[in-house]
């Protein structure tokens, strides 16, 4: 079976290399355009295209994958399937139909649950206790054609989106692995999905990720967990942004306004005021400065009791 990939970041290089250490055939990867990075600004090539020419696996990286050059190109592959994850654009059907036997998503959640571009984030700030991958068959509407297989798993009250992301790119590459067998053999079921049971993971942007500090202590908790390390859960003291990691929900009364400082203890650490409880607060990154414990933050008297949060 001749493999073209699909896909960008971590999640989706860690579902490749499962292809690769298992041998499979992959002809050719195709991925986004490299783009700048860090404090610099320098072109940085997707983790994907990274893996692909250590395997010297010919690399597409179009702005858009469609007009007449690109379809020469994808045809040229020769591939009998397609295999995308976390690739980053939506694929038209000419693209989803040119290999024969189809195009197939490895997708972060337990679909029909969290259709669309985050699901990893939002499964951790809805609070769900699992969730799992599913690989489906391609269609043009959003990550909506039939199943072929999922898999499960338990989400810890204290993981982060990031930890989580490489958990399910395990499980994703393991799957996948399952799934092709089934699809060579023609002993793949395509089990329709429930449209009215679907719902929806749209894409975070750093505005979404402001701290409403009415909310509860558990709720910013899993808000905070659930966009580390991105797009990172923020908040305002003085008026600059400070970017928040680590938290803890403490169910003891607030005493305060959402937002306010109830405790700065340089040997405990920082606890926050919400709508119902406190926010313990394990790490903090100020603006322009690195990511730091917050004892040593309010060492520094970069927060004191009192300040509040907005």
């Amino acid at each position: 079976m001749r493999i073209l990939f699909w896909g960008t970041p971590w999640f989706a290089h860690t579902v490749l290399k499962g292809l690769l250490d298992a041998k499979r055939e992959v002809v050719g990867v195709i991925t986004q355009p490299d783009r700048p990075a860090g404090r610099g600004r320098r072109l940085q090539p997707p983790p994907v295209k990274t893996a692909a020419e250590q395997a010297g696996i010919t690399v597409l990286q179009p702005e858009r994958p469609r007009g007449d050059e690109f379809m020469e190109s994808l045809r040229a592959m020769e591939a009998d399937i397609s295999v995308v994850a976390a690739y980053g654009h939506i694929l038209r059907a000419e693209v989803l139909d040119t290999p024969p036997l189809g195009s197939f998503n490895v997708h972060a959640s337990l679909l029909p649950e969290l259709r669309g571009a985050a699901p990893v984030n939002w499964a951790i700030i809805r609070g769900h206790p699992d969730t799992g991958v599913t690989i489906m068959r391609m269609v043009e509407a959003l990550d909506a054609g039939p199943m072929i297989l999922q898999a499960c798993c338990e989400l810890p009250c204290d993981i982060t989106a990031g930890a989580l992301t490489e958990r399910l790119a395990g499980l994703g590459a393991e799957t996948l692995l399952e799934a092709l067998a089934l699809i060579e053999k023609g002993e793949a079921d395509e089990v329709p999905q429930d449209d009215e049971a679907a719902t929806y993971a749209p894409k975070l942007k750093a505005e979404d990720a402001r701290l409403d500090w009415r909310l509860s202590a558990s709720e910013l908790s899993r808000w905070v967990r659930g966009t580390d390390p991105s797009p990172g859960a923020w908040s305002e003291l003085n008026g600059l942004r400070v970017r928040i990691f680590n938290p803890k929900a403490i169910e003891a009364a607030a005493e305060g306004e959402p937002g306010e400082v109830l405790a700065a203890d340089p040997r405990t650490g920082l606890e926050v005021s919400t709508g119902s409880g406190r926010l313990g607060i394990g790490e903090v990154q100020p603006a322009g400065k690195r990511r730091m414990e917050t004892t040593e933050w309010i060492r520094g008297r970069g927060i004191t009791l009192g300040q509040r949060f907005s």
